[in-house]
């Protein structure tokens, strides 16, 4: 099954139990798959259906952060259970534990000269998309360039 047609699904689910953060949550999570879908002039992939996703994840993430700054808790609490839900819909992504592995392979394997943290970027992102932060990723690099210099 498509994540569009499980989120539609769920949907359903949430209005027939009245949830209405999950229906506003979803409806959002439909609602960016179909401004994706007008930007790219066709159908969306599964991948990109994800990615799109991880997107509004990131978005509450920020949010938080930035109502938490400004002493807006209600706020925080609303974005924290709109990001759990669509936390739920996409597949999780790697911890730092799972991740330092190949972020010390990546540099161990990088030539002296290239020792910098946009050559090691350069190999881990492909390698690694949709499955990690790209700010977990970088932190990861930059601690393990730390202890190769």
């Amino acid at each position: 099954m498509a994540l569009k047609d499980r989120i539609a699904e769920e949907l359903k689910t949430a209005m027939r139990a009245k949830d209405q953060v999950r229906v506003d949550t979803l409806r959002s999570a439909l609602s960016a798959f179909s401004y994706r879908k007008i930007e790219a002039g066709r159908e969306l992939a599964d991948d990109e259906q994800i990615e799109v996703v991880r997107k509004l994840v990131k978005q509450r993430v920020d949010s938080i952060e930035q109502f938490e700054k400004g002493g807006r808790m209600d706020l925080v609490e609303k974005e924290t259970r709109e990001r759990e839900i669509l936390a739920t819909l996409v597949p999780a992504q790697k911890s730092a534990e799972e991740l330092r592995p190949l972020v010390r392979d990546a540099v161990v394997g990088l030539p002296p000269d290239q020792r910098n943290q946009g050559a090691a970027m350069k190999v881990l992102l492909p390698q690694l998309k949709g499955q990690a932060d790209g700010n977990t990723i970088r932190k990861l690099v930059l601690e393990e360039l730390g202890r190769a210099g």
